[in-house]
C-alpha cells in the first residue's frame, strides 16, 4: 500500500492535490485510523483510465526480492492469444474468453466466468483505446501452479463503459492463483498498455508469437533487473 507522501512522488504531483482528489472522491482510497492509503494495483487503473503519468518506480512498492513470479509474457504464452471471439454483450464476451483461454483441465471455467463478470460489474476495466483487463479485484484461488494471462480479440466492439466511451476489441484476461501475482502482472500490464506507441505495436502485430516477442522486449526496467537476479 501506498501513502499520501509515496503517491504524490509517484504522480508527480503536490501532496495538497492527492487530498484534494481523495475529497472530491476522485480516486481509490482506503482510511487507516487518520491516515490514507492506496492500493498499487488500483492506483494503476486509475491513472491509465485518467491518462495520468506514473514513474515506473511504483513497480518498487510492495516488492518481494524473494517471490519469483512469472512475467507477462511467459503468462500470456501459457494462456494463450485467440481471434474471433464471439459475444454480443459483456457476459457472453467474458465467456466465450473463459471457454478458449488454456486452463487445467479440472479448473472449473463457469466460475471464473461468474468471477470475472461480477468484478465487471463493480466498475469497468476497461482503460480506454478499445481495450479492456478482466481480472478479479479481490483474487479468488483457482489451483493454478502458475498464473494465465489470455489476449483475445473480439469479433464484433462490445460496449465495456470505457472511460474514453470507445467499444472495447481486445481483451487481456487476467486469471492468478494468489494475491501477490495478481497485483504484479496487473500493475505492469496496465503500465505497458498506457504506453500509446507499444500499445499501438501490440494490438496492430500480427502472429502470436510476435506479440508475445513485443511482450518480452517491452519489460519495464525493474522487471528486467530483477529477471537476471533471479536467474
Amino acid at each position: 500500500m501506498l501513502d499520501v507522501k509515496k503517491l504524490a512522488a509517484l504522480l508527480s504531483v503536490s501532496e495538497k492535490t492527492i487530498y484534494r482528489w481523495i475529497s472530491k472522491k476522485e480516486i481509490p482510497v482506503y482510511k487507516v485510523g487518520e491516515s490514507y492509503r492506496f492500493n498499487q494495483a488500483e492506483i494503476l487503473e486509475w491513472t491509465s483510465k485518467k491518462k495520468i503519468k506514473v514513474s515506473n518506480s511504483i513497480f518498487e512498492a510492495n516488492r518481494s526480492d524473494t517471490l519469483i513470479t512469472p512475467t507477462i509474457y511467459e503468462s500470456l504464452s501459457k494462456g494463450g492469444i485467440y481471434y474471433h471471439i464471439s459475444g454480443e454483450t459483456k457476459r457472453q464476451v467474458l465467456d466465450s474468453v473463459v471457454k478458449v483461454i488454456n486452463l487445467p483441465e479440472d479448473v472449473n471455467r463457469g466460475f471464473i466466468a461468474d468471477a470475472l463478470f461480477a468484478r465487471e460489474n463493480l466498475g469497468t476495466t476497461a482503460i480506454g483505446n478499445g481495450i479492456a483487463i478482466p481480472h478479479v479485484r479481490s483474487p479468488i484461488i483457482f489451483h493454478l501452479q502458475s498464473p494465465v494471462i489470455g489476449l483475445c480479440f473480439l469479433e464484433n466492439p462490445i460496449d465495456f463503459h470505457a472511460p474514453d466511451g470507445k467499444p472495447v476489441e481486445t481483451l487481456f484476461t487476467i486469471i492468478t492463483s494468489n494475491i501477490k501475482e495478481h497485483l504484479y502482472l496487473l500493475s505492469r500490464l496496465t503500465y505497458i498498455l498506457n504506453i500509446p506507441d507499444l500499445r499501438e505495436q501490440i494490438v496492430a502485430t500480427e502472429g502470436r508469437n510476435n506479440i508475445i516477442r513485443t511482450f518480452k522486449n517491452a519489460l519495464p526496467p525493474e522487471s528486467i533487473a530483477r529477471q537476471k537476479r533471479t536467474l
